[in-house]
């Protein structure tokens, strides 16, 4: 399944002790930040695997669900790449019995859907850029590569979130999709 991100600022906000490029202060604000790109540029999974035994050893639930833009949130900012540990503390400390969890790993017919919408649009022009960077996307299948812990408090979601580069730029690409004139991504729910 594939969410999209909401953001549009342009300011560059230098990563910290990283090789890779900077991220927006746009994207730091709606979690898609770098604080794990240097430990796991590629994958999420054991992040996620500490998150939940980090979780489990405070004594609090994990929630399977995703909060979405429609809520009213505050975003947990911080460069420390264990910053997720102080965000379960403060849900601990603000009296929180659990924490809502949600991932997004790729799927292969993410990319389909998102190819076909790119040459559609691009036509004639089937060298155009776009695609072969959703076709590089392929070597990402399977992994995990945006993930969101959250807790509510006094009526609003905190939220962390996290991602990893290629999902960032998947994220540019869906947009970009959208942006001319739309893409339709099957979630499997029937409405």
């Amino acid at each position: 399944m594939v969410r999209p991100r909401k953001d549009s600022a342009s300011a560059a906000v230098p990563a910290v002790g990283c090789i890779f490029p900077p991220v927006t202060q746009g994207a730091l604000h709606r979690g898609f930040c770098d604080n794990t790109l240097c430990m796991q540029p590629d994958n999420l999974i054991s992040l996620k695997d500490d998150m939940v035994a980090f979780i489990a050893g405070h004594g609090m639930r994990r929630f399977n669900g995703y909060v979405t833009e429609e809520v009213p949130t505050v975003i947990f900012e911080d460069e420390d790449p264990d910053a997720w540990k102080d965000f379960v503390e403060h849900a601990k400390a603000a009296g929180a019995s659990f924490v809502t969890m949600s991932e997004v790993v790729l799927e292969k017919s993410d990319i389909a859907i998102l190819l076909q919408q790119l040459r559609d649009q691009a036509y004639p022009d089937s060298d155009a850029p776009e695609i072969d960077d959703a076709e590089y996307l392929v070597n990402h299948v399977g992994k995990l590569g945006y993930l969101q812990l959250g807790f509510a408090h006094q009526g609003v979601m905190f939220l962390y979130e996290t991602s990893t580069e290629w999902y960032e730029r998947f994220q540019e690409l869906i947009e970009t999709v959208t942006d001319l004139g739309g893409i339709v991504v099957d979630d499997g729910e029937e409405d």
